[in-house]
């Protein structure tokens, strides 16, 4: 794996750092971007632990997998990858519908959408799908279709340490790269706990971020994966995923 792909994977951490993208803008219309997810991506999701949600992503027949990054027209596309936590958390909500069913959820940083799509399709009332991205927007809406689900509502403005809305359920997957985020998360969350009562679903596959952070004495563990052999080459030695409970009050 070389190219677009690879230098995304393995700079996860720090292109997200460094470039501090809590807008993203496109001038490029929503038919031009759904043209180019079409010539850009494959349907994929079998080999995942969500194998009964289709998802547009990069894979090896992809021309951006071995392409040169300089030439990829947005920003880095991380909705293009379906990243290890959200395969946990999305496998976990299919598995346990009654944690969505009839309920409003938020699906934090949702790149691809799945998690938004297993919660649909665990029966939630109302879903959105926050992403800065607003290429991911279209990308999820896309994937949507895919499913036959109802797109969820996306939102594109960075929620996180907005004004806390009434959600029953937040769903976050692997959203801990970063100490500062992960303590803005942290507080945030919080607060929306603290007005709302709101529940906070966390999947991650132990990065090292995440597992050295204070918010992880705070986690009430409840399911682990061992993740697809394909996963765990895309993600470099990562062999495993789990969802947690976050339980501020323990």
């Amino acid at each position: 794996m070389s190219g677009l792909l690879s230098r995304r994977v393995k700079s996860f951490l720090k292109l997200h750092i460094l470039t501090k993208r809590f807008t993203s803008k496109t001038s490029h219309s929503d038919d031009y971007i759904r043209r180019f997810i079409r010539e850009n991506t494959e349907i994929t999701g079998a080999q995942s632990l969500t194998p009964e949600i289709k998802l547009r992503l990069f894979t090896p027949g992809c021309r951006f997998w071995t392409e040169t990054p300089e030439l990829w027209p947005f920003h880095d596309p991380f909705w293009a990858i379906y990243w290890p936590g959200g395969q946990a958390l999305s496998r976990y909500v299919l598995d346990h519908p009654e944690v969505c069913r009839g309920r409003a959820v938020l699906d934090l940083g949702s790149g691809c959408g799945a998690s938004a799509i297993a919660a649909k399709l665990a029966g939630a009332a109302h879903v959105v799908a926050n992403d800065i991205d607003t290429v991911a927007s279209v990308a999820i809406h896309m994937n949507s279709e895919l499913n036959g689900v109802e797109p969820p509502a996306c939102v594109t403005d960075n929620m996180i340490g907005s004004e806390p809305e009434g959600f029953d359920l937040i769903l976050l997957g692997d959203m801990f790269y970063d100490e500062s985020l992960a303590t803005s998360l942290h507080s945030w969350l919080d607060r929306c706990i603290q007005v709302h009562g709101t529940k906070v679903l966390i999947g991650d596959p132990g990065r090292a971020q995440f597992e050295e952070h204070s918010i992880r004495r705070l986690l009430q563990h409840l399911a682990r994966f061992e993740l697809p052999r394909c996963v765990k080459e895309e993600n470099y030695g990562l062999t495993c995923s789990s969802v947690w409970l976050y339980h501020p009050d323990q």
